[in-house]
């Protein structure tokens, strides 16, 4: 079961590769308490700045085994609801409680709740021959993983609603259009380009850059004002980590030189 999710880190970045290609790496219960635990364990590593999802094979996923979700001899919609209960929300709230970046490599196609557990992510990055689609109508089911919460906040309503009522693929070049994806690649540069990313993160300030994160998904969930205020304590946070930092910019006297190059671009 351990070889089906790897979990590894290196300079700073954790990896998560869903590793069940001959199964278009659909995952079940022991996979998903697996994955939990490693985002609970890179938020505890002060080590990790960084976490990187992305999967073995030629799909990213199809979303869960269904063979192995519930019992089989009770109430189906009872068993399905205290599956998911059980299985996949600690899988989101681990993502929830993740204060640094969560980067989603995807590297083939993402259906179902497998495209929802890319939609977790902070910033998704795909190969050019991935394709997507919401298939839970195809089966009779409803987004129950997150989609319905998450796909409307990045493409929003009824763009999401055609996506969830009809099951329709889509290319990643229309993900990418449509701001479900950040960036699309060619096949073979796809992680090349995706650690690059997450290393120029990792090297980052990273107390600023967590804080950031926090930030943006908590003013989501205020007005204006509310935000404002919010930013002004996170700013102060940030100013007293900087000070501490040689060369940092709150240094009285002192502007640093990413401040200096980023003012001439302005001229």
């Amino acid at each position: 079961m351990a070889d089906e999710l790897l979990f590894t880190k290196a300079n700073k970045i954790a990896t998560i590769t869903l590793n069940r290609p001959e199964q278009l790496n659909t995952f079940h219960d022991g996979m998903l308490a697996d994955w939990a635990a490693a985002l609970r364990d890179c938020q505890a590593d002060d080590a990790i700045n960084v976490v990187v999802l992305t999967a073995a094979g030629r799909v990213f996923c199809a979303g869960g085994d269904l063979a192995t979700m519930g019992r089989r001899d009770g109430n189906p919609a009872w068993d399905m609801g205290q599956y998911i209960r059980q299985n996949v929300h600690p899988v989101a709230r681990a993502v929830e409680a993740l204060h640094k970046p969560y980067i989603c490599a995807v590297n083939g196609t993402a259906t179902g709740a497998g495209l929802d557990m890319a939609l977790m992510a902070d910033i998704r990055f795909a190969a050019r021959s991935a394709r997507f689609a919401e298939t839970y109508i195809k089966v009779g089911l409803v987004p129950g993983d997150g989609g319905a919460f998450l796909l409307p906040r990045l493409v929003g309503l009824t763009k999401a609603l055609e996506l969830l009522w009809s099951g329709d693929f889509i290319s990643a070049e229309e993900a990418e259009r449509i701001g479900l994806l950040s960036k699309v690649f060619d096949d073979e540069k796809l992680m090349h380009e995706t650690y690059a990313f997450a290393e120029r993160l990792a090297n980052g300030p990273s107390i600023a850059i967590r804080l950031t994160k926090q930030a943006v998904y908590q003013c989501l969930r205020m007005d204006f004002l509310t935000a404002l205020e919010s930013i002004t304590g996170a700013m102060g946070v940030a100013a007293m980590c900087a000070a501490r930092t040689p060369g940092g910019w709150c240094v009285p006297g002192h502007v640093p030189a990413a401040v200096s190059d980023t003012r001439r671009q302005c001229r």
